[in-house]
């Protein structure tokens, strides 16, 4: 159990500061439940926490998180979909208002799929057909330049909010005005973050750098 005993020193000041210094807190989350405003669609990645990115409490997020924060298309079967299910309860259930697809610089996820893409072999069981999802974004890997898995990084969150408007409870939503979709992109090298603009179809800048701040 050593191993862990970082976990539970950090439990430890989580208790600290939550139970101790704001047990309200929980006891209405306990009391009354979640609701969470917003839906994220991150990535598993360890160095992209969205509690931690957008400074957000306890029930504040309902977060999903997957290889390359990807979002299926809309295939209701037997199957296990657990992204999809997580999605239909946020949505269905506690009526989220908002759908966040987080991307990330320097993925892990989309830089295998590029490396598919160009004939490479991933021996990898689930890894290689789950990103396939996110294949028609290599479109964008048109060149040998350092900002090719940047195109793709971004151009993989665009194929996401397609693929959340195939659903037809989020279509619905989305059409009646109850639900909004959005897409962001965390650069780590900057520490910045940026926003995808539907009229200009691309990505604006929506905080300074780390070194201009």
């Amino acid at each position: 159990m050593k191993d862990v005993s970082s976990l539970f020193a950090g439990f430890k000041v989580f208790r600290a500061n939550y139970f101790g210094q704001r047990p309200q807190l929980f006891e209405n989350l306990n009391a009354k439940g979640q609701k969470p405003k917003f839906l994220v669609i991150a990535c598993s990645d360890s160095r992209v926490d969205p509690a931690i990115l957008f400074n957000a409490e306890p029930g504040e997020l309902f977060v999903v998180r997957n290889v390359a924060n990807l979002v299926p298309p809309y295939q209701p079967d037997s199957n296990y979909h657990g992204t999809s299910a997580a999605m239909e309860f946020a949505v269905c259930d506690l009526k989220v208002q908002e759908i966040v697809i987080l991307g990330h610089s320097q993925c892990g996820g989309i830089n295998a799929l590029c490396e598919v893409t160009k004939g490479a072999v991933l021996d990898r069981e689930f890894i290689t057909p789950w990103i396939s999802i996110a294949s028609d974004a290599c479109k964008h890997d048109h060149g040998g330049d350092e900002d090719k898995n940047r195109r793709v990084e971004q151009a993989a969150i665009g194929n996401s909010i397609k693929n959340l408007r195939t659903f037809p409870w989020i279509a619905e939503r989305e059409k009646a005005g109850e639900l909004s979709i959005n897409g962001l992109w965390f650069d780590m090298e900057q520490g910045a973050l940026w926003a995808f603009d539907p009229e200009k179809d691309g990505f604006c800048l929506m905080e300074p750098s780390a070194q201009e701040a």
